[in-house]
């Protein structure tokens, strides 16, 4: 550890990380129920079958929502999501770095070295982590969000009071195991985006702050941000090429992921509760294509867009500068002083 240097451990870079995402789904989440509707509508319905389409695009669908239903219809789930933040990106921004150190260890690399087999492995593991110990969050959350008194969007439709009322019922009516459903695809999902999001963050910060008239064209638009390792647009720039990353890397599997949770269930011989449409991520995928074509995996990408990329650039701004706050606090410092290097146990 450098001299100077402020170590966090593991449990203060999971809270850090966890108040940072749930401040950004604050600003997130109306764009994450448009995403959500945009999958569903047409579900396995073919094109010539002349169903009508509830919504012609994201915003045409963010307008109606907010006209029939409110700030309550375009906020729907919130506190289940902001629950899920606490699993899933408290896991994803705390347990990063201790696995990253932890494989670059068992390949025989220096632990401060960012490895990209290391860094992938580190953001997919703590990724998938984060999806199983929010699974049931998610869960009711995509419910809440595909829900709509005014119309059925999807194949089902699940009317719950809150975030504890959908945990309930689905422990009434599917068994404890109802919490788990879709576990394989929100692991897949998660794991898909996380093994790219904090990698592609890092990477493109060492770009800019490394970036110098010397290593690249003279008129390259970046120069005017680089060389400034704790600069707001840094974080800007770094957080921006995360987000279209993930977008990019995570669509499939999140198309997936809202069908297989908001799809109707029904008991089978075992006492199994099971989907009555989808047997797991991949029949979903394979289901979507057959009958709506490879392309309906890609529903939703404009809303999904919209709430990924400023959910990423604020989850990662934010935990830059509660990183900064926190480490100055606990050094005795002033809080909005330079930081001085933050390391994780």
């Amino acid at each position: 550890m450098a001299q100077g240097a402020t170590s966090l451990g593991m449990g203060e870079t999971f809270a850090v990380g966890s108040v940072a995402a749930m401040t950004a789904v604050l600003i997130s989440n109306p764009s994450e129920v448009v995403k959500t509707r945009m999958q569903l509508q047409g579900e396995l319905l073919s094109k010539g079958t002349g169903a009508p389409r509830l919504y012609k695009g994201a915003l045409d669908c963010f307008t109606k929502t907010l006209r029939g239903e409110g700030v309550k219809g375009v906020q729907r789930g919130l506190g289940a999501a902001l629950g899920y933040q606490v699993c899933l990106n408290g896991s994803r921004l705390g347990f990063y770095e201790p696995f990253r150190k932890m494989y670059n260890n068992a390949l025989g690399r220096d632990p401060g070295e960012v490895y990209a087999p290391a860094a992938l492995a580190a953001g997919a593991s703590s990724g998938v982590v984060g999806a199983v110990l929010g699974n049931p969050l998610f869960l009711v959350k995509a419910r809440l969000q595909a829900y709509s008194p005014q119309h059925q969007i999807g194949r089902s439709s699940f009317n719950y009071a809150g975030t504890w009322d959908g945990l309930r019922s689905i422990v009434r009516s599917d068994g404890w195991g109802g919490l788990a459903r879709g576990v394989d695809a929100a692991m897949l999902r998660t794991a898909m985006g996380s093994s790219v999001q904090l990698p592609a963050y890092n990477w493109f910060k060492s770009y800019l702050v490394k970036l110098s008239p010397s290593n690249t064209w003279e008129y390259n638009p970046l120069l005017l941000i680089s060389g400034q390792p704790n600069s707001f647009w840094t974080y800007l720039g770094a957080s921006t090429f995360s987000g279209l990353c993930v977008c990019t890397v995570m669509q499939p599997a999140d198309t997936a992921l809202s069908r297989v949770y908001n799809q109707p269930t029904r008991i089978d011989s075992r006492g199994r509760s099971v989907g009555t449409l989808y047997r797991g991520p991949i029949h979903c995928l394979y289901l979507t294509a057959k009958t709506e074509g490879p392309l309906a995996w890609y529903k939703g990408t404009t809303a999904h867009l919209a709430r990924i990329a400023p959910h990423t650039v604020l989850t990662l701004m934010a935990n830059e500068a509660y990183l900064r706050y926190y480490s100055n606090f606990k050094a005795g410092r002033d809080i909005f002083a330079e930081p001085e290097t933050i390391t994780s146990r």
